[in-house]
């Protein structure tokens, strides 16, 4: 009894946080590492942190080509975080269906992503988030990978699938953390002369699982952290603190306490409680460290 105290613990904290890679033999895209999609991270390395069972790295791959890279956790049907690398969108965002992981649902099946059917394999509803968790929950399905940071309309289309969505207060969603990922396209298009790595994900309750239509975890943050490696060396003083990392956090839950992120009372009713801080990266791996009480680090030397 002990033992599953600790177990379900464990779950419960280390839920929507980072993990490092080590080797598996499974079939397919599903598997324990990145081994097939290390080009999304920055220095082809992913990550670390703590090693739990229970998660599997996905190479998100559709219309026959990987896309981004999710970190998913069956127990909570719901994705750590997704890595990708940014590139303005050249389309308006496309009214894209909603799709799944096969392989989260048969070990054999096909490695692309595919468009919900009609009637759902209840194998897949065990195994991963499907529309009835979203319906009639106050929740929106929030992208980590979002399509406006991906330039083809096959990739934008790429992130519409459940294994890249947590549940997202609509004042968030909509609000401060669209602001935040438009901010990020700015500044990627006006300084960054190479690739810039995004990692976007989502932290737990520190205490109590919250869920909807018990089956999808909640995060109480939602967080992000940008590596872009070559910039222009002449940006303005006033920018420099922002390269070559950037990170920020932004509130799922406007009842939660500050102590991480604090309530703008001067924000308009809508939107207010729902604040995203900027941030260094180190104070953004320091504040989901102590979440964990594990070292965390999203990109490979610090981007250096």
């Amino acid at each position: 009894m002990m033992s599953q105290r600790r177990t379900l613990h464990f779950f419960r904290g280390a839920l929507l946080l980072l993990l490092p890679w080590f080797g598996g033999l499974v079939l397919g895209e599903v598997n324990n590492d990145f081994s097939n999609c290390l080009d999304f991270f920055y220095n082809k390395t992913p990550p670390t942190g703590v090693s739990p069972a229970g998660y599997e790295s996905i190479c998100q791959r559709y219309k026959n080509q990987y896309r981004f890279a999710s970190l998913y956790h069956r127990h909570s049907r719901a994705p750590l975080y997704s890595a990708y690398i940014l590139s303005p969108a050249d389309g308006k965002r496309p009214n894209a269906t909603w799709k799944y992981e096969p392989q989260l649902a048969f070990s054999r099946a096909s490695s692309e992503m595919e468009p919900f059917n009609t009637v759902i394999d209840q194998n897949v509803i065990e195994s991963q988030a499907v529309h009835q968790d979203y319906k009639n929950s106050k929740y929106s399905r929030g992208h980590l990978n979002p399509s406006l940071h991906q330039k083809t309309k096959e990739d934008r289309e790429a992130t519409f699938t459940l294994t890249n969505t947590v549940p997202q207060q609509v004042g968030s969603n909509s609000g401060p953390w669209t602001n935040l990922e438009n901010e990020v396209l700015r500044k990627f298009k006006a300084f960054c002369k190479g690739p810039m790595y995004v990692i976007t994900g989502a932290m737990p309750y520190e205490s109590g699982a919250h869920w909807i239509n018990n089956r999808v975890s909640v995060p109480e943050y939602m967080w992000s952290a940008y590596c872009c490696p070559s910039y222009n060396a002449s940006i303005p003083k006033s920018v420099k603190p922002f390269f070559p990392t950037y990170a920020a956090v932004g509130r799922n839950d406007r009842n939660s306490g500050e102590e991480i992120v604090p309530v703008n009372m001067k924000a308009r009713a809508s939107v207010r409680g729902y604040d995203v801080r900027r941030m260094s990266l180190e104070a953004l791996e320091g504040i989901l460290s102590q979440r964990l009480g594990m070292p965390i680090h999203l990109f490979h030397n610090q981007c250096q």
